[in-house]
C-alpha cells in the first residue's frame, strides 16, 4: 500500500501539516508510526477540511467518532478513490509542458463546477485524463471553442446523474438507516457501495454508448447524404426539423399546492409521458422550461401526431391541459440546445394558443403533405415579439 510523509500528505490533500497534526491529536486522522499516511487518510483529511468549511464542529465530530456513533473509515474504500488528490504539477507547469494555452487547460476544473483556477494552482489526479483528452483535441485540429462547448456540456450532463444518484442513495440507504436507529458502519454500508459503484458506472457507460449509437448514426446518415448528392443521387427530399413547446398553465402554481412528494411525482409522470411520446415520433426533448418543454423532431408531421398525444396525455394524467406550439425551419444547435428564430417562432406560437389546443405555422402544414392529422386555418396573426404576421393552424386528428 503506497504512504506518504507528512508534507506529502499535507500537499495532496490541499492542508497544511498542523492541520493534520490536529486532526491526528481529534482522533480524526490515523497515521502509521513512521508518521506516514495512506491514501485513504489522505482522502479523510479533504473530507475533513470540506467539513470544517462547511462550519461543521471538529471537535464535536471528533466525540461522536470516539464514542463509536460515527466513522470516516468509509473512505478507505476503493470506491471513494473518486476524492481525487493533488498532484505536483501546476495548470501552468502543464500548460508549458503539452504547449496548450493554460485557459484553455483550466477547463478540466471549470467543466466540473470548480471555481476558475489559478494558472498556479496544482492539478487534481482526476483532472490528468480531461487534460490529456484537450490536448489530442488541439494537436488534432479541434478549435478551443468547440473543445469548450463540449466539455461545458459533458459537465453539466454528469453533475445531474451525479446529484441524482447522491439523492437516490440518501433516500434509499440513509434516511432509512437513521430512522431504523443504524450505526454509521451499518449505514455507510462499504460492501454494498464497492458492489454498486462499478455497476452504476457501468450502466452510465452503456446509456452513453446507446445514445452515442444513435447520434453516430445521425452523423452518418447525414454524411452519406451529401456524398450521394454530389454523386448525382438524389438523397432523401430536404424537410426541415420542426420545434415543438409545450406549456402547462399554472403546473408551478399546481406543484407548489400539492407538497414536494406530489410535484416530483407529477414531474416523473409529466418527464415520462413526453419522453416516450417524443422519442416514439422521432424526436428529444430538449430542455424543461419551468412549466413546459421544449422538443426537436427531424420530421415536422410526426411531430405534430406526437404533439397531440402529449395534449392529450397530460391531461389524462390529472395535469392541467398543455397549450402547444409547432414552427419548422432551420435551427442552430450548439452545446446541447438549439437556436434561432425557428425556436422563438415556435415558443411564441405555444404562448398564443389556448388550453389543450396544438397551433403550428404554415410551414408545418406544407411538410406534413401526406399526414393523417387535419388542420383548421386560423389566418395570419400577430405574435408577441415577432415582426410580422404568422399564418397558424390548429391541429387535430384526421
Amino acid at each position: 500500500m503506497t504512504d506518504y510523509s507528512r508534507t506529502e500528505a499535507a500537499e495532496r490533500a490541499g492542508v497544511t501539516e498542523d492541520d493534520l497534526t490536529r486532526w491526528v491529536e481529534l482522533g480524526m486522522l490515523r497515521r502509521a508510526a513512521n508518521d506516514r499516511f495512506t491514501s485513504g487518510e489522505i482522502r479523510k483529511a479533504g473530507l475533513i477540511h470540506s467539513l470544517a468549511e462547511a462550519g461543521l464542529p471538529l471537535e464535536g465530530l471528533a466525540a461522536i467518532i470516539a464514542n463509536g456513533s460515527l466513522t470516516l473509515d468509509f473512505m478507505d474504500s476503493p470506491a471513494y478513490e473518486r476524492f481525487s488528490s493533488l498532484t505536483d504539477e501546476t495548470f501552468a507547469q502543464a500548460s508549458a509542458r503539452t504547449g496548450v494555452p493554460v485557459e484553455v487547460l483550466m477547463l478540466a476544473r471549470e467543466a466540473v463546477g470548480g471555481a476558475v483556477p489559478e494558472p498556479g494552482d496544482r492539478i487534481l489526479e482526476s483532472e490528468l485524463a480531461t487534460i490529456e483528452f484537450i490536448e489530442v483535441q488541439l494537436l488534432m485540429g479541434f478549435r478551443p471553442p468547440a473543445i469548450e462547448r463540449l466539455l461545458r456540456v459533458e459537465g453539466e450532463s454528469l453533475r445531474r446523474i451525479a446529484e441524482s444518484e447522491a439523492e437516490w442513495w440518501r433516500t434509499e440507504i440513509i434516511m432509512p438507516g437513521l430512522a431504523a436507529g443504524q450505526t454509521a458502519e451499518e449505514m455507510t454500508n462499504p460492501e454494498l457501495s464497492d458492489r454498486m459503484t462499478p455497476l452504476a458506472e457501468a450502466s452510465v457507460l452503456a446509456l452513453y454508448r446507446a445514445h452515442q449509437a444513435r447520434a453516430w448514426t445521425a452523423n452518418i446518415v447525414d454524411g452519406f447524404e451529401v456524398v450521394l448528392t454530389q454523386a448525382g443521387f438524389q438523397g432523401r427530399l430536404d424537410k426541415p426539423p420542426a420545434m415543438c413547446f409545450l406549456d402547462i398553465t399554472g403546473y408551478t402554481r399546481l406543484t407548489d399546492e400539492r407538497g414536494d412528494e406530489a410535484a416530483a411525482a407529477l414531474a416523473s409522470e409529466l418527464s415520462r409521458l413526453v419522453q416516450r411520446s417524443s422519442v416514439q415520433h422521432g424526436g428529444k426533448a430538449v430542455k424543461w422550461l419551468g412549466d413546459g418543454v421544449m422538443f426537436w423532431f427531424r420530421d415536422p408531421g410526426p411531430g405534430v401526431v406526437s404533439a397531440l398525444d402529449m395534449a392529450e396525455g397530460v391531461v389524462s394524467a390529472g395535469l392541467p391541459p398543455a397549450h402547444v406550439g409547432l414552427h419548422a425551419g432551420p435551427v442552430v444547435m450548439q452545446g446541447g440546445d438549439y437556436y434561432g428564430q425557428t425556436v422563438n417562432i415556435a415558443s411564441r406560437i405555444a404562448e398564443y394558443a389556448r388550453p389543450g389546443e396544438v397551433l403550428v405555422s404554415q410551414a408545418v402544414v406544407e411538410a406534413c403533405e401526406g399526414s393523417t392529422v387535419s388542420f383548421t386555418d386560423l389566418g395570419p396573426v400577430d405574435l408577441k415579439g415577432v415582426g410580422g404576421q404568422v399564418h397558424l393552424h390548429a391541429a387535430r386528428r384526421g
